[in-house]
This record gives C-alpha cells, sequence and structure tokens, in this order.
C-alpha cells in the first residue's frame, strides 16, 4: 500500500509538473527572454557603431590637435582600432562576457572600472527617486480617487489636476535648479552640491522624483475612480464593510495594475533623468561622467555608459512585464 501510494504521488507531481511546462507562463517568459535578448543584440550592436560613425579619429580627438603623430598611432593599435571593423565587432563582443568593455582614451583606466566606481551612486539615486515617486503618488491618488468619486469636491479635484500637471510639466533639470536656490542657497537646509552625509540626497532625490510622482498620482486617482464603480465594490459597500477594508483590500491590488505600467515607462525615463540632474548637483555617478566623457571626447566610456543605461531600462521593462503577469495572470495567457 505504501509503495502504491508513493508511485501515485510521484505520478501526481509529474502531472503538475508537466501541466505546468505546458501553461502560458513558460511560453511568456520564452517570450519576454527572447525580446530581450534580441533587444541587448540590437543595443550592443548600436552602441559598437556609434564609436566608428563619428566623423574624425577619436584617439586625435581625445589627445588633442598638438599629440605626436607617433603617439596617436600607438595609441590606436593598443586599442585595436586598426583592426577590420568586423574584427573590432567580434573583439567587443568577446570582451562583455569577460567584462571587458574596452579602455579610456583619457584615463587608461578599463571602462568597466570606471562605471563600477560610478555606478552605485547612479543605482542609489534612481531607486531612491523611484520609491519616493511611488510612496507619494500611490496614497495621494488613491485619497484623491476616493474624495472626488461621483463627482464630488470639483474644487479639491480641479487644483489637484492643475497642481500635478504643472509638477510634471517643469524638467528635472530645472526643478533642480529651483530646489538648489530655494532650500540650499536662501534658506541654507540643504548642501548645495556634491555626495555626502544623507541631507546631500534629499535634493537630488527630490528633483527626480515629484515630477514622476505627480504623473503616476493622476493615473492612480482615474484607476481607483473606475474600481469604485464596479460591481464588486458595490457588493463590498452593500456588506456594510469597513471602508479601509474595500479601499485597500479590494479597489487599491486592482487600480495598481496601469499604474505599475506606467510606473515601469517612468522608470525608464527616471534613468535618463539621472544624466541632467547628476550634473545639477555635481553628483558623482554615471550621468555626469557621461557628460565629461562626451566633452572630453573619451567614446568608449561613452560606449559604455550607454550600455549600462540601455540594459538598465531593458531589465526595468521585462521586471514591469513580470509583475504584471503575477498581478494578473490572464496576461500571461494572452500573449502565451
Amino acid at each position: 500500500m505504501t509503495s502504491t501510494s508513493a508511485e501515485r504521488g510521484a505520478t501526481a507531481a509529474h502531472r503538475g509538473v508537466a501541466a505546468a511546462l505546458d501553461g502560458p507562463w513558460p511560453r511568456f517568459a520564452a517570450r519576454r527572454v527572447g525580446r530581450l535578448v534580441v533587444s541587448l543584440w540590437v543595443l550592443v550592436t548600436a552602441s559598437f557603431l556609434m564609436i566608428h560613425l563619428i566623423p574624425g579619429d577619436p584617439v586625435r580627438s581625445a589627445l588633442g590637435p598638438t599629440a605626436p603623430a607617433a603617439l596617436v598611432s600607438a595609441r590606436r593599435e593598443s586599442l585595436g582600432l586598426d583592426d577590420a571593423l568586423v574584427v573590432q565587432y567580434l573583439h567587443f563582443l568577446s570582451g562583455l562576457f569577460t567584462g571587458d568593455l574596452g579602455t579610456s582614451l583619457t584615463s587608461q583606466l578599463p571602462v568597466s572600472q570606471v562605471i563600477a566606481q560610478r555606478l552605485p551612486s547612479t543605482v542609489q539615486l534612481a531607486v531612491l527617486a523611484f520609491g519616493v515617486a511611488f510612496a507619494l503618488a500611490v496614497p495621494i491618488g488613491v485619497g484623491m480617487g476616493v474624495l472626488t468619486r461621483g463627482g464630488r469636491a470639483r474644487g479639491r479635484e480641479l487644483a489637484f489636476s492643475s497642481s500635478s500637471v504643472v509638477l510634471g510639466a517643469i524638467p528635472e533639470f530645472l526643478l533642480g535648479v529651483g530646489l538648489v536656490y530655494l532650500f540650499a542657497v536662501e534658506l541654507g537646509w540643504f548642501p548645495v552640491a556634491g555626495r555626502s552625509d544623507a541631507s546631500s540626497y534629499v535634493l537630488p532625490v527630490l528633483a527626480l522624483s515629484l515630477g514622476p510622482a505627480a504623473a503616476l498620482a493622476r493615473i492612480m486617482r482615474v484607476e481607483m475612480l473606475s474600481v469604485l464603480q464596479t460591481d464588486y465594490v458595490r457588493t463590498a459597500r452593500a456588506k456594510r464593510l469597513p471602508a479601509p477594508r474595500i479601499y485597500l483590500r479590494h479597489a487599491l491590488p486592482n487600480a495598481l495594475t496601469s499604474t505599475i505600467t506606467l510606473g515601469g515607462l517612468l522608470l525608464s525615463a527616471l534613468v535618463a533623468g539621472t544624466v541632467l540632474v547628476e550634473n545639477v548637483f555635481a553628483w558623482p555617478g554615471l550621468g555626469s561622467t557621461i557628460v565629461a566623457s562626451i566633452l572630453g571626447k573619451d567614446y568608449p566610456v561613452v560606449q559604455g555608459i550607454v550600455l549600462v543605461y540601455g540594459a538598465g531600462v531593458l531589465l526595468v521593462n521585462l521586471a514591469v512585464d513580470v509583475a504584471l503577469a503575477l498581478l494578473d495572470p490572464r496576461s500571461a495567457i494572452r500573449e502565451s
């Protein structure tokens, strides 16, 4: 009897695994991973061609017009720029798998080392800004949705819509300059620039997060208004369930779907926004490094940072797709 029960259990487990493999999730994952691989290949190829399509000699541009021809020639040879384009491309691809992104033309440091030194600062800034944007947008959007449901509080709705549109339309760098002038120069509450203690994070994080928070709050309010009109919310009200339970347990999870989708897109834009904000606040991250490298004609560093930014955006989009599929499994079924 024990052996038969064990065999039945093993058979049931095997059927469960087979059913999972034949379900929509493996096909959904395969599609997403395949799309990611193709996108990464396009990104890598475009970043490689970026250096070779720029007019002029990047080594001469980096070393300056007065550099001896022998030095320029030796530097080109050491970087492999005299090889055939196909050879350079294959060498570039092989280097990516070992973390070799080339060598800086100005500092002579490996590009991977330059990025490793600056990446943590940018990641910290972007993650904190994204967290603050969601922490502000969700409760504000839910609260405004509850307050303005059924056409109530027209004045509050108009004030919220107007202020969120204006705040979302201000560019990050302009908002950063305004924050520096008010809170650093005039009031002296926070440092003007640089990365030191916790107070140095406040202004750059606010400059990055306030615009996305305003956009997310508007979307969250619209989604909340739509969910509050559904039958299951009306049923919950008819059962006289507590208001916090209705709004947080029944309405909020369903209203988050579109917000997460937009949040992923805004996170991608937020990562790109760090380039300008870091230069406003002299933040020692990838944004300030890529601007300095462009001005210094250090194209290998620019190439490496572009790869990091692009790969980050693609990974964020993949994470958003997975999160949406977990919240709404029907999306995985529809795309399988």
